[in-house]
């Protein structure tokens, strides 16, 4: 019962963010708190209770539950406060440098080799993402790519999309370097696997995947060519586009001397250094430095205190994203729901796909690192399939390195914190954006399996396709995928129909559905 109760969670939380009837702020404490306050009048999560109260089954009671849940709803946020003030002292440093014009040689720089050409804009966000990516931290590359690329596309009137699409799934592919999470989570979970070994595996199926992403950039950015054409730019209009810049962005800027704009490149500089060298914690890197920056750049409290109001808006529409999350995981995973996800994820596959574990693990990985947050996944899934994968005389690195496939459609969970920051930023909508980028994350995912197979790294399977669970698998599998396909054309078609659009317009605009901004 408990399992069902989670996965209707999921897809209850899923088909309302996904059909925009609710704002994911709301869907993330909401839908699981209903959940769960549902389950506890039913009595399914009497033996959690009783676990996390230290208690007998026996005497807890309806009021136990209720109480747990808003335990384990703090619990959650308590886990999940670190990032929070992480990102909150990130905007804040990184919107003090966007304030004082630090990332505008960037801008101009672009703007002087693309020429107003879509196609090398985009490129050229797929090169600077990737390279940005390399710190390991989504937040900081989020920051980092839109502070210096969102201008330019808002001038230009490029779609925003396609830079939230393209730095996510650059972001995605860098986030398996041994010092990113995932990694580093899947390295302390299974110790006779080594950072090295595991990166020299990656490197191929990482570099393949990078140059798919850059072949995704040259088609969009062809796609915006044929929409917008090229704008022939002089150094004179860079400039005037630079100086509109800063009016037409509705954000406070402000115009510093080179001394000071000298000490705020090296504090960056440095910032991100020790950020990359694991020294501090980010959150305390992020502090220091976001203090530093304000007393350097606004020494007078007025002008200090327009800052804030300017920057507040965003600042609090991604850390409260960021709690409402740790509500949905907390209740996730102290309610028991979370193992429940996790093991109908093993069980679903019979013994007879023994042969092929790396393969099956490859595969959960995708769902268990999308449903449960990358820490739920790693240290209590992948304990689960590595034991089963011993079982079947597969090593600790097959099942380490099998189990980051799935990291291609990690960071469009709605569990992935970093993303609201990215959501905030571009403006685009969550569901618009997750399909738009979830084609070319199922793309990344097949080239890193392909590759793999090629390599040796995951075990060509031998599917047993003579017995009746395989088939039982790959149907529910294609049932699932053509329900979700149906439920989102039936919700576009009505879309359409509400706009009075006729089917022929909705092939040839068919690209427009996805979030533009126009030129100024």
């Amino acid at each position: 019962m408990i399992t069902l109760f989670a996965w209707l969670t999921i897809l209850v939380f899923m088909t309302l963010i996904m059909l925009k009837r609710i704002h994911p702020f709301v869907g993330l404490a909401l839908v699981p708190i209903v959940f769960a306050i549902v389950g506890a009048f039913f009595g399914i999560f009497t033996d959690s209770v009783a676990t996390y109260l230290e208690m007998a089954p026996a005497d807890v009671t309806l009021l136990n539950q209720f109480q747990a849940i808003g335990d384990w709803s703090l619990d959650g946020m308590i886990q999940t406060s670190k990032t929070a003030f992480m990102l909150l002292f990130a905007i804040l440093f990184f919107s003090v440098m966007l304030t004082v014009g630090l990332f505008d040689p960037v801008t101009k720089q672009i703007l002087r080799i693309a020429k107003g050409d879509p196609l090398k804009i985009l490129v050229g966000t797929g090169i600077i993402s990737a390279v940005v990516s390399l710190s390991g931290d989504g937040t900081t590359t989020t920051l980092i790519v839109c502070s210096a690329l969102i201008p330019i596309y808002r001038k230009l009137g490029l779609r925003l999309m396609d830079l939230a699409v393209i730095l996510i799934l650059m972001n995605t592919i860098l986030n398996l370097l041994p010092w990113s999470g995932p990694t580093a989570r899947m390295l302390a979970v299974l110790p006779e696997v080594t950072a090295n070994e595991i990166l020299q595996a990656l490197l191929l199926p990482m570099a393949l995947s990078i140059a798919f992403m850059l072949l995704v950039c040259v088609y969009r950015g062809l796609r915006e060519r044929k929409r917008l054409g090229i704008s022939e730019l002089t150094n004179a209009e860079i400039d005037e586009l630079m100086e509109s810049r800063k009016l037409d962005s509705g954000v406070m800027t402000v115009t510093r001397n080179r001394t000071i704009m000298t000490i705020n490149a090296v504090l960056t500089i440095g910032a991100l250094t020790v950020l990359m060298m694991g020294l501090f914690e980010p959150v305390f890197i992020f502090l220091f430095g976001t203090l530093i920056a304000m007393a350097i750049n606004f020494p007078v409290i007025p002008e200090l205190k327009k800052f804030l109001d300017s920057v507040s808006a965003d600042v609090l529409a991604t850390v409260i994203m960021v709690i409402a999350a740790g509500v949905f995981m907390g209740i996730f995973t102290n309610s028991g729901m979370s193992t429940a996800v996790a093991n109908s994820l093993v069980d679903v596959f019979p013994p007879a796909f023994g042969d092929s574990w790396p393969f099956v693990v490859a595969l959960v990985s995708a769902p268990g690192g999308f449903f449960i947050s990358n820490d739920a996944f790693f240290y209590g899934v992948l304990p689960v399939l590595a034991e089963a994968g011993q079982q079947y005389g597969f090593s600790q690195f097959d099942m380490g390195y099998a189990s980051l496939m799935g990291q291609a459609f990690h960071m469009l969970s709605p569990l992935t914190a970093f993303i609201y920051l990215l959501l905030n930023l571009t403006k685009v909508d969550m569901g618009e954006w997750q399909r738009s980028a979830g084609k070319w994350a199922a793309g990344i995912f097949v080239i890193m399996i392909g590759t793999s197979f090629a390599t040796g790294a995951i075990p060509v399977p031998v599917l047993p396709v003579g017995s009746w669970q395989f088939w039982l698998v790959v149907v529910a599998f294609v049932a699932v995928v053509a329900a979700i396909v149906t439920l989102v054309e039936r919700r576009r078609r009505k879309r359409r129909a509400m706009a009075g659009e006729s089917p022929q317009s909705e092939k040839t605009d068919a690209h427009d559905r996805e979030e533009s901004v126009p030129a100024s």
